[in-house]
């Protein structure tokens, strides 16, 4: 309990001293949320269909838009569309704070060796630490809710995109950006217009991964108030209704499957670019 005690102690006086500031974050990060989950929601179930059903042919084929639009159609006769987009808006918000974070953080981690020294480890401890010990801090910040649960959803999420952007600007040929920079490239063209197109397959992987990790966080988050398919999930389990469970498990999935085959493809039609 020594380690433990300090952390406690820690977590109760930033809870103390910085409430104005997670009262903001919660503020902010709820009205994000909200605002996707009203979009998504007000849209006719069709409409919505039709967006992913397009966006698959485009990006994924058609064997991946027909598995689209079959996928929405369960959801909806089974009567899980409002959680579905409740979860959507819930992974959505997570997945472009995770980004807006991640990515700044995987290309100072290219950049600078002391940077790689401070995040990696870092990393490695936010990607072993059980996914529900971040619930406690969660809560204890932002009480119970949605909030708190894209909170969690945001640190379990992140490390996929900074290793995996790091990791594409480090593999882009050493030839290319002496090139740039002998033609007098300064750093931010070199940056902007050589290192990140040539590592944007990478970074979309990572993109994908932090996606579906958030993904993954559904049922987890619903245990401390967040709406969506988790909710559904936990209140099968907890009540030993086998074919809700399963039936809002099958949802997730499909869900789930949908936004990772379109996802991968992103970063495949770049690649070929």
């Amino acid at each position: 309990m020594i380690v433990g005690k300090y952390i406690e102690d820690a977590i109760n006086w930033m809870t103390i001293n910085f409430s104005g500031f997670f009262d903001a974050v919660n503020y902010g990060m709820s009205s994000l949320i909200n605002v996707i989950e009203a979009f998504w929601v007000w849209l006719p179930f069709y409409v919505v269909i039709a967006i992913f059903t397009g966006v698959a042919w485009w990006k994924a084929g058609k064997q991946n838009a027909i598995l689209t639009v079959l996928g929405l159609i369960f959801i909806y006769f089974a009567g899980f569309w409002v959680e579905t987009m409740q979860t959507f808006a819930l992974v959505l918000a997570s997945a472009i704070i995770a980004l807006l974070m991640g990515i700044p953080l995987g290309i100072w981690s290219a950049k600078t060796e002391t940077a790689q020294k401070i995040i990696r480890p870092i990393l490695d401890f936010m990607q072993t630490m059980p996914a529900f010990v971040y619930l406690i801090p969660a809560v204890l910040f932002f009480g119970l809710g949605t909030v708190p649960g894209a909170f969690a959803t945001i640190i379990f999420a992140m490390p996929p995109v900074v290793r995996l952007t790091s990791l594409g600007i480090k593999q882009v040929p050493e030839e290319i950006v002496e090139a740039t920079k002998a033609f007098g490239a300064t750093p931010r063209q070199l940056l902007f217009k050589v290192q990140l197109p040539l590592a944007m397959p990478t970074i979309l992987a990572g993109v994908n991964q932090t996606i579906m990790m958030a993904l993954s966080m559904v049922v987890i988050a619903s245990m401390i108030g967040a709406k969506g398919l988790g909710e559904i999930v936990l209140q099968g389990i907890s009540q030993l209704r086998i074919g809700l469970g399963f039936e809002s498990g099958l949802a997730v999935v499909l869900l789930a499957i949908i936004l990772d085959r379109i996802t991968q493809n992103l970063g495949k039609s770049n690649k070929k670019k």
